[in-house]
């Protein structure tokens, strides 16, 4: 994907992600070694696209707007932990080929569709304001420069997500 914008690289972002879940849950049922391969992809995304906005856009916003410790990036954070809690919960159930996760996927993607909401059309264009296109490069490239093992979650990974 090339980056444009932050709102529109993150928006696709999501969707990617959003097909990923949509694909893990169908096949869950029918294919667990499939349904698997898809939550890891998906665990493992979220996870880097959580790195990236908490060690990369959310101080770059509140740099910008002096609000630290409080405001949009920190209801992001506290969001991101509500999000990390529901994804351990389905993961445990992954990894032992339980399709039995409904309950933990529906808060999830309650969770998920509002937190990408208010990063979409609140976060996101506060962020784009005033980047110009080599700023847009360097985030990219602090992005890219991200070490795997910062957001490999799954399966051995030795990273964390927030």
């Amino acid at each position: 994907m090339t980056m444009t914008s932050i709102k529109q690289y993150f928006g696709e972002d999501h969707d990617r992600l959003d097909g990923l879940f949509t694909e893990f849950q169908g096949l869950k049922r029918q294919d667990a070694a499939a349904a698997k391969l898809k939550f890891k992809a998906f665990i493992t995304g979220l996870s880097r696209h959580i790195v990236w906005e908490e060690e990369i856009l959310f101080p770059l916003f509140e740099e910008r707007t002096g609000m630290t410790n409080s405001g949009p990036t920190e209801i992001m954070r506290q969001e991101h932990l509500m999000i990390k809690k529901y994804l351990d919960a389905i993961h445990d159930k992954v990894r032992v080929a339980d399709p039995e996760s409904d309950l933990d996927e529906k808060a999830l993607l309650d969770v998920l569709k509002a937190h990408n909401m208010k990063e979409e059309q609140i976060l996101y264009p506060a962020i784009d304001a005033g980047l110009d296109a080599d700023a847009i490069r360097g985030i990219k490239a602090s992005m890219d420069a991200l070490p795997e093992e910062r957001y490999a979650v799954c399966c051995g990974g030795a990273g964390h997500a927030h």
